[in-house]
């Protein structure tokens, strides 16, 4: 029987909470910073759903059949089976993010560890977080979380981009679209969106919310005071130049990554990512729709279900560089709109040609019913990014595109 202290005062009963609670002293992750966060969570645990997504500290000896997957930035991920309490769980799959140099995790990296909790708790668009765990070797934190079965949005271009007809390019967006507009709904900014950070499940989820630094980060080191942590090609150029990261950014991200949707290649895959693309780019350089997929557009049949026949073929340049570190590049030039950059090279950033080739007529599309909606939305963040001042080339090139199919 439990006694009156063991009653929950707002659920009026000794509910999850209190049982979370009860078992505090049973347990401890070696880090006080990290413990009050995992007990946090558990201790705001009344409902079903906050219950569900209360996080645990979880004994590293419960993983199996671990499986090394790819190595990012800051951490190294890997699949592993999960044994569990309960019998019906004991094949359930996770990811495991071992987190590089996480001994002595700062509080700061804590704190953006909670932006993503906190987002992927009520959005089923952000990849579920489970909990923590140490790696008893190196005594580096690991974070537990939902795995992907089909890789990264990334990978999955890379195998499939043949097969992707409009429908799907465009239902690949619509999830990501919906995860950022949430992040936002919600006044937070993702600040690493790159398409690394889009994992395929059953579709598209955004992972890795503001975690572009590494874990024992430190902001008064001399190195990292000007610099901008996260992978070049899809960071703004005001970030580049020292600003602080805004909605705006995240949006230019997402503009970058519908190039490469629609394109199927990598930006500046041919290029090495150093300051002098860094240069460019805050001179207005953006992706460009290269021949090969302009030729995939200009394939698209009439029937109900268009679809790209062509599989693109790419060599990436040694220096090109996909994966988040610190940027530090000194006395980058005011960002300009990309329009002054090619007009100063006397090249039109979408040929005549390819702006007609987007004009395809929506009764032609037999997509699902509420393509509308879906459209509106991408519209949406679209022209948003269409107010900043350094629009990307594809972002000017699937205004036209989605334009054409709302029959604005």
């Amino acid at each position: 029987m439990f006694v009156l202290d063991d009653i929950c005062k707002k659920c009026n009963y000794a509910c999850e909470a209190i049982h979370f609670q009860q078992n505090f002293k049973n347990w401890t992750s070696g880090n006080k910073d990290i413990d009050k966060f995992i007990q946090s969570s558990q201790i705001s645990a009344h409902s079903t759903n906050e219950i569900k997504n209360a996080l645990e500290w979880i004994p590293y000896k419960r993983f199996y059949n671990i499986e090394y997957i790819a190595k990012g930035g800051f951490g190294t991920v890997y699949k592993a089976n999960r044994i569990e309490k309960h019998k019906e769980d004991k094949n359930m799959i996770v990811a495991l993010k071992f987190l590089d140099n996480s001994k002595n995790i700062t509080l700061k990296f804590m704190n953006e560890v909670k932006f993503h909790y906190k987002e992927g708790m009520n959005n089923g668009f952000i990849v579920g977080f489970y909990g923590i765990t140490q790696d008893p070797k190196a005594k580096n934190y690991v974070m537990v979380l939902e795995y992907a079965k089909n890789g990264s949005l990334r990978n999955y271009l890379d195998i499939n981009y043949n097969k992707l007809s409009w429908k799907y390019k465009i239902y690949h967006l619509l999830n990501i679209a919906c995860g950022v507009k949430h992040i936002h709904e919600n006044e937070l900014i993702h600040r690493n969106l790159h398409i690394g950070n889009v994992l395929m499940t059953d579709f598209d989820k955004i992972t890795d919310m503001g975690l572009c630094k590494p874990a024992d980060y430190n902001a008064s080191a001399e190195n990292t005071k000007n610099g901008a942590y996260g992978v070049l090609p899809y960071i703004a150029p005001e970030i580049l130049r020292g600003q602080n990261y805004a909605k705006a950014s995240d949006i230019y991200s997402f503009g970058i990554i519908m190039y490469e949707v629609i394109s199927g290649l990598p930006p500046y895959h041919d290029v090495s990512h150093d300051e002098n693309l860094a240069i460019k780019i805050c001179r207005g350089l953006r992706p460009r729709q290269i021949k090969e997929a302009e030729e995939a557009n200009n394939n698209l049949s009439t029937c109900n279900v268009l679809s790209t026949h062509l599989k693109l073929s790419y060599e990436t340049h040694s220096e090109a560089i996909y994966t988040s570190r610190l940027l530090n590049f000194n006395n980058l030039p005011e960002p300009k709109n990309s329009n002054d950059y090619y007009d100063e090279q006397n090249d039109n950033i979408i040929s005549e040609e390819f702006s007609e080739s987007l004009q395809i007529d929506v009764s032609q599309l037999n997509i699902i019913e509420d393509v509308f909606t879906i459209l509106g939305l991408l519209f949406f963040l679209l022209t948003e990014a269409q107010r900043r001042t350094y629009t990307s080339t594809q972002e000017q090139c699937n205004v036209v595109l989605y334009c054409s199919l709302i029959g604005e």
